[in-house]
């Protein structure tokens, strides 16, 4: 089956400009052309763009995604290197989400102690100084 641009965005729920980005950095292979010109995607093109696109989601840096996209070729221990790459991002993801908890804590303190006063003493603007 062949996909339009336009068709390939909506099956993957990707704008079309971001599809184009992808082919420009080589995350997604570029497409091959029609007569006319026109950009013409394979099931490859979109099965890559939903990796693609639940990669990111899942918060995958765009240099992260096309080492795993190179590992999937089967290389010898890619695996290993593939689980190392999530696994390092996994670790990322609890640091941010301990610094968030750090964050959440100050904040709900400095709300619980700020009485909303209509002066310029306001404890919330004064705390953040």
């Amino acid at each position: 089956m062949i996909y339009s641009i336009g068709e390939l965005s909506k099956m993957t729920q990707c704008k079309i400009p971001t599809i184009r980005y992808y082919e420009g950095i080589g995350v997604l292979q570029k497409a091959m052309r029609s007569t006319g010109n026109q950009r013409q995607y394979s099931q490859a093109h979109c099965d890559r763009l939903h990796l693609i696109c639940h990669s990111r989601a899942l918060g995958f840096s765009l240099e992260e995604i096309k080492q795993l996209i190179e590992l999937q070729g089967g290389q010898f221990n890619s695996g290993q290197k593939s689980h190392d790459i999530v696994q390092s991002h996994l670790t990322d993801i609890r640091n941010k989400i301990t610094q968030l908890k750090k964050l959440e804590r100050e904040l709900l303190t400095i709300v619980e102690q700020c009485h909303q006063s209509q002066t310029s003493d306001c404890l919330c603007v004064s705390a953040l100084k």
